[in-house]
Parts: structure tokens; C-alpha cells; sequence
């Protein structure tokens, strides 16, 4: 891969920001360029000094790979002003971002990342990658709500893919998506007659959230950062994420 980018992609690679939000800053004569303002469209490499506001933002950042154990009440969003914003409750002194969403009243496992390379892998349906959910709803449910919800129901105007359903209870049942849409079992629960009381993601693909406590994050060991570029097809290394 070529050492060179276009600078917007850099602030997003880097964790900062969005394209979209790279380019008002680039456009707003914020970002500079080895001391030149920089402009919209311009390629940088490793030999670049980049900063925004006065600030430098380093190359070669090792990447980092986090689980974090979410409690209700945290949002997931890297907007600062957001009260309870994911990034401010763990505190990393590097800059992340969060893989994907878990709704602000769901608990559970996020991922967290500084390498934007990785997201889109990770997110992408068509790789099918397992998510693992336990749920429980406001009243008993038979084998027909089992049985529908693992056939698919019509959200959104579109059917959910077929996913595995599990009874834990009279009201309560664990769920494996291949897929991620928009507050998606809450949704699947409500148009067949329940409403979500309690939603705790406990799985994403091979990693788990057992040896965390709510609140907890940890840096994801070396077994399954290797299971984890394996399942996006990027061997056994990370490498830089910085091209």
C-alpha cells in the first residue's frame, strides 16, 4: 500500500474525526500542512507534518484493538459535548473510536479501535460476522415469537436476515445477528406484540465480554487480535494503520 492519502482520510485513520468533519476543518484554514494550509483534496505521507489548531498529530501511532464493557447510560458517540459520550467514560489517553453502536440503553460489549482501516470490515454484512445478545421483554413469549423472530420480520421497510434464537426464560431469550441495523431487536420485538426491557450484548464474532465488569475496558490479548485480522482477512498482523 502506498505511504501517501488524502488528508481527510488521515484525520479518520487517525481516530480524529469523519471526512466530513476533516473537510469544515480543512475548509475553515484549521488544518496545516508542514506550516502551509492545508487544502481540500491534498495527499500526505509519513515525511508530512500535519496539525490541527497548532497541534501536531503524530505518525506511526501503534494501533490499538479495546473491548469495553458498556453500561446503560453511555452513549456511543465520539461527540464531546454528549453527556456520558463513550469516549470521555473510558478515558484512553490515545484517541479511539467505537466499531459499530450499542443503543444508550442497551449494556454490553463495543469494540474500540484507533485504526480505521478496521471498521468497515468488522461492519460489513456481507461477512457475517456473529453478534450474541441476551434479551428479556415484558411478557412470556411461546414458540411462535422464537420461530418467527429466527425466520426474519420486515423493518424499516426491509426483512432481517434469519438469525439463531435461544430461550433463557419465560421472558427471556439470546439472539445471534449477522447483521447490525438501526436498534434491530428492539424493533424485530415491538412488531410482534413485546417491548425490550433489559438488551446486553455479550459476544462480537470471537470476542467476549466474560472477565469484564460494567464500566471495565481492556486491551484485546494477542489470540484474539490474530482470530480477529484472520476473520477480515488481513492474516496475522495489524501492521501500521497509517496508509
Amino acid at each position: 500500500m502506498t505511504d501517501q492519502l488524502r488528508i481527510n482520510k488521515f484525520f479518520t485513520q487517525h481516530g480524529i474525526c469523519s471526512r466530513r468533519e476533516a473537510d469544515r476543518l480543512i475548509e475553515s484554514g484549521r488544518v496545516t500542512i508542514n506550516q502551509r494550509v492545508a487544502c481540500l483534496g491534498d495527499q500526505v505521507g509519513p515525511h508530512d507534518v500535519i496539525a490541527r489548531d497548532g497541534q501536531v498529530i503524530p505518525w506511526g501511532t501503534a494501533s490499538l484493538y479495546i473491548k469495553y464493557y458498556k453500561p446503560i447510560g453511555v452513549t456511543t458517540t465520539s461527540e464531546s459535548h454528549v453527556p456520558r459520550n463513550i469516549i470521555a467514560e473510558i478515558g484512553h489517553p490515545e484517541r479511539i473510536f467505537p466499531i459499530g453502536r450499542l443503543d444508550k440503553d442497551s449494556s454490553g460489549l463495543i469494540l474500540l479501535t484507533n485504526d480505521g482501516d478496521i471498521v468497515n470490515e468488522i461492519l460489513r454484512t456481507e461477512h457475517g460476522h456473529e453478534r450474541e445478545y441476551e434479551v428479556s421483554v415484558d411478557h412470556p413469549f411461546d414458540q411462535s415469537f422464537m420461530d418467527r423472530l429466527a425466520q426474519g420480520v420486515v423493518i424499516l421497510d426491509r426483512q432481517t436476515k434469519p438469525c439463531r434464537i435461544e430461550r433463557l426464560g419465560p421472558a427471556r431469550f439470546r439472539i445471534i445477528l449477522t447483521e447490525g441495523r438501526n436498534r434491530q431487536i428492539r424493533r424485530m420485538c415491538q412488531v410482534l406484540g413485546y417491548r425490550v426491557l433489559t438488551l446486553h450484548r455479550v459476544r462480537i464474532m470471537h470476542i467476549m465480554l466474560d472477565g469484564l465488569v460494567s464500566g471495565e475496558w481492556k486491551t484485546l490479548t494477542g489470540e484474539e487480535c490474530t482470530k480477529l485480522f484472520h476473520a477480515v482477512g488481513r492474516g496475522s498482523s495489524p501492521g501500521q494503520h497509517n496508509s
